[in-house]
């Protein structure tokens, strides 16, 4: 009877592929135990944080920081929602425009090819500044103090369209565009009906990739939101993290003026808001991993 390494699939040996294994797991868990620590963190108590600092392993276990967290009421659900709504509305039209954008760079026949992807490549490579870029969303768009502010500086993303052209080109076949132009179908017709369907795990890839982006920032409202109202969850924790007497400042107006701040773990509150802002992103990740992984893999196997 043969042995059953013999009909291994691979080239490499059984104790190779338990190396390669372990390091891919001990890799995976290094990326893991950051935010496993920021939770520990978060259920720490006050005299744990003092007394023995960051551990794994806390004197004390309380829920007094998402407590604090969750009392401030309408300044934290409403920066959760400005957060959510900028990453759903922005994520829907910057992948719709990457892809509009990357299709037309796909496109052999369209005249505007090169010029248009010499300004993809350009503006990827140099950016327009700091004082270019505000000048023009809040005096000449005027968009100052608007949900707008947050989405529009970054609807069209450079690499993503890169991402996007390179994915039509690898999984789209040109003959299945002449095809359907011979047949008589236009344009969008062929751009909704048979390339999207085709491209969802590119789409997934660029999509999970916005979102990210949007519900990470806090850069656009620091420099064109002034009212605390729009003020999404990430420029909140910014705060916090630069100040934490921002609190302190406003425990009546967020209705928490039952709190005694002193016997806050700053630290533990800031790690809690964290987990708060981890957690949604986190969920959403599953959902794209199937169509993540398949194109992955494309052309990897051709028959």
């Amino acid at each position: 009877m043969k042995s059953i390494h013999k009909f291994r699939g691979n080239r490499v040996s059984l104790s190779v592929e338990v190396l390669i294994h372990f390091i891919i797991a001990a890799f995976a868990l290094i990326c893991v135990l950051p935010f496993v620590f920021i939770i520990i963190i978060a259920f720490s108590g006050a005299d744990s944080l003092r007394t023995v600092g960051y551990s794994f392993f806390p004197t004390n276990w309380t829920t007094a920081s998402f407590q604090a967290a969750f009392d401030m009421g309408d300044v934290l659900w409403r920066s959760f929602f400005n957060s959510l709504y900028v990453t759903v509305v922005g994520t829907f039209f910057s992948v719709l425009m990457t892809i509009l954008y990357a299709y037309g760079l796909f496109r052999r026949d369209y005249p505007f090819r090169k010029i248009f992807l010499f300004l993809v490549f350009f503006t990827m490579l140099f950016g327009g500044g700091l004082v270019p870029t505000v000048v023009t969303v809040r005096n000449l768009l005027g968009l100052g103090d608007t949900y707008a502010a947050m989405i529009v500086p970054a609807l069209l993303l450079p690499f993503h369209v890169i991402i996007m052209r390179t994915f039509f080109k690898t999984s789209i076949p040109e003959s299945l565009i002449e095809s359907a132009s011979i047949d008589g179908s236009g344009e969008f017709r062929t751009l909704f009906t048979i390339v999207i369907p085709l491209a969802k795990p590119g789409i997934a890839t660029v999509g999970l990739l916005t979102a990210i982006n949007y519900w990470n920032d806090w850069w656009l409202a620091m420099l064109f939101v002034r009212d605390r109202s729009l003020f999404p969850l990430q420029y909140l924790l910014m705060e916090l993290q630069q100040n934490i007497e921002f609190l302190r400042r406003n425990l009546a107006t967020i209705g928490a003026a039952n709190i005694n701040f002193a016997d806050l773990p700053g630290e533990g509150l800031r790690m809690a808001l964290c987990v708060i802002i981890v957690v949604p992103i986190a969920f959403a990740y599953p959902f794209f991993q199937r169509y993540i992984i398949s194109g992955l893999t494309v052309g990897a196997i051709k028959e």
